[in-house]
């Protein structure tokens, strides 16, 4: 499917392409393997540059999910397969059969759907500030409660107690990261009803991940990428000491070589035996 350009596509380098009926903001940016990313439940796709700027040959693939940002709805929600699906509707949209997948907080449930029901479009996979959908450890309820009605209690309010990490230190990154509450009722309904329907067990997946943490993270306690990592046959964890739930966006800096590093390993042939889980 061609990508056709669309006036309200914001941003310089973005487009909108159909995804499975749904007119949808995509942006494709470098050149090198690609590698798609799958945003948080309010996320847009600025919230990626910080990350992308840092991440040096690879071809990125990054969209704004159903409801959010510049992207249309779809005629029905779609539940956590379903974005799975669309995920890899993007993939197809923008002519690329296999790559590597990067998905933050929701959108690494998200990405382990791909994964799980879709190996053969998965290189390798990176998994970010999240957790499996089938054993977990919930975060700080008031936490939590923010997060799921960002109109009440504000998705700016206080970063550091909502987002942990950096922003503790430093709120005033807050501002930089795209993210947002839902512009309408419809939209926020849609987003919630991702967090349904699991479907394919984090065991199935078999493609070398990498878990990456914060060990600063009210939303998702670092203890569940342990615990994800411990569903997956070929996984390793790293740590990020001081890191929050945004750690990626807020310190790119520390992330990316860790990122860059094992998604290269791919490309050296790297076939070395992973015992466990190894922790940095």
């Amino acid at each position: 499917m061609t990508i056709a350009e669309h006036r309200h596509c914001e941003r310089p380098g973005a487009q909108h392409v159909v995804v499975n009926g749904v007119q949808t903001c995509v942006e494709v940016r470098g050149e090198g393997p690609p590698l798609l990313l799958i945003m948080g439940i309010w996320g847009e796709l600025r919230a990626w540059d910080p990350l992308i700027e840092r991440l040096s040959g690879f071809r990125t693939i990054a969209f704004d999910a159903p409801g959010i940002g510049r992207t249309g709805l779809p005629t029905v929600p779609l539940t956590l397969p379903g974005l799975g699906q669309f995920a890899s509707g993007v993939l197809d949209a923008v002519g690329v059969r296999r790559a590597h997948v990067l998905g933050v907080s929701f959108g690494g449930m998200v990405a382990q759907q791909l994964a799980a029901r879709s190996p053969e479009r998965v290189d390798r996979l990176v998994l970010a500030s999240t957790m499996s959908g089938v054993l977990f450890l919930p975060g700080e309820l008031s936490v939590l409660m923010r997060l799921v009605t960002p109109w009440l209690s504000g998705l700016a309010g206080d970063p550091g107690s909502l987002w942990g990490g950096r922003l503790r230190r430093d709120p005033a990154l807050a501002a930089r990261v795209g993210l947002r509450a839902p512009d309408s009722l419809p939209a926020y309904l849609h987003r919630l009803s991702g967090l349904t329907g699991w479907l394919g067990a984090p065991w199935g997946i078999r493609c070398p991940t990498l878990v990456l943490t914060g060990d600063d993270d009210p939303i998702v306690p670092s203890a569940n990428s342990r615990i994800l990592a411990s569903t997956l046959h070929n996984a390793r964890v790293h740590v990020v000491c001081g890191g929050g739930h945004l750690v990626l966006f807020d310190s790119p800096a520390e992330v990316a070589p860790v990122i860059s590093g094992f998604l290269n390993e791919a490309g050296r042939g790297d076939s070395r035996p992973w015992v466990g889980n190894l922790v940095s």
